[in-house]
């Protein structure tokens, strides 16, 4: 015979504290409901029908056509392998970063106003560091073609005009822009390392390379880690810096990225349903390149014990 279910009564002391913890957790929750859950549920039912953004979504359902679409249209193709390419810049700039913070994390004087000014890209306004990057880029007058043509005496490429220069121009500024944060992180990553562990090495015989290769690039993977994870998940939506300097896309589509096909489809052509088909694919994908990295982080990264 089962044995009596017994319910605990709680005290009201106890409900007290249930009660307040519920409600600590109550804004998170309804933020995560309007802001993250719905927005997904939204969009993969607005996906399923031509909605223009004025009738009705279930007004002209049109099941998985949407998708079926995507897959065979061959400007999507083109926006992702932009937003691919783009990507270059994710190791170009971690790279640069780790060795700046390496150079910073020494007593010199003056060291935190150069840390500062690493960083004001980072808290500046994204709209207007492109305007100023897009007349760096000017083909006839800017900056980066001025000192080119004041060096060499040969004219610089036509930076945002080109179809090669405009992603070789994307990749600059995005690493550019990000490499404040990834400073500031690596730095703090460098900072924890105990001294203890560089001394040891040394005195048995390490030289500079050695605790770079085997110190160093160990203690500092969480940071690299997180950095890898922030800059594919922002890789991949990528949007106010084209949107500002190249507002057509560039030649052929050449400088356009996925949220920039899924904006000039949804809002331009108002094609919402279309657009939330693409917006829900790049859901997934986000979804699938963080799940792999983080399976795969056992293998790479290590901690300091």
């Amino acid at each position: 015979m089962a044995e009596a279910k017994t319910k605990t009564k709680l005290s009201k002391a106890a409900l007290r504290e249930e009660r307040w913890g519920r409600a600590f957790i109550a804004p998170p929750f309804i933020g995560f409901c309007l802001f993250m859950a719905f927005p997904i549920v939204f969009a993969f039912v607005a996906s399923l029908s031509s909605w223009n953004g004025i009738n009705g979504i279930m007004d002209n359902f049109v099941g998985f056509r949407n998708y079926v679409e995507l897959f065979s249209d061959i400007k999507f193709w083109k926006v992702i392998g932009n937003t691919i390419i783009y990507m270059i810049g994710i190791p170009i700039g971690m790279i640069l970063a780790l060795v700046l913070a390496i150079g910073m994390n020494r007593k010199i004087r003056g060291i935190k106003i150069l840390r500062t000014i690493y960083y004001i890209p980072v808290v500046s306004s994204l709209v207007a560091v492109s305007i100023v990057w897009m007349w760096v880029y000017n083909y006839n007058f800017g900056l980066l073609n001025s000192a080119i043509k004041a060096i060499s005496g040969a004219h610089g490429p036509n930076w945002l005009g080109d179809e090669f220069w405009v992603k070789v121009a994307m990749i600059i500024f995005m690493v550019w822009k990000g490499l404040g944060t990834s400073i500031i992180l690596y730095l703090s990553g460098l900072q924890s390392i105990p001294r203890d562990y560089y001394e040891a090495a040394r005195i048995d015989g390490a030289n500079g390379w050695q605790l770079f290769r085997h110190i160093t690039i160990p203690l500092v993977s969480p940071v690299t880690f997180y950095l890898l994870i922030m800059g594919l998940i922002g890789g991949f939506q990528v949007f106010v810096e084209i949107m500002v300097m190249v507002p057509q896309g560039g030649l052929n589509y050449s400088a356009a990225t996925i949220v920039f096909y899924l904006y000039d489809k949804a809002f331009s052509n108002k094609q919402m349903g279309y657009g939330s088909a693409m917006a829900f694919l790049l859901c997934i994908i986000i979804f699938i390149v963080t799940a792999i990295n983080f399976k795969c982080q056992d293998k790479w990264v290590k901690t300091i014990d």
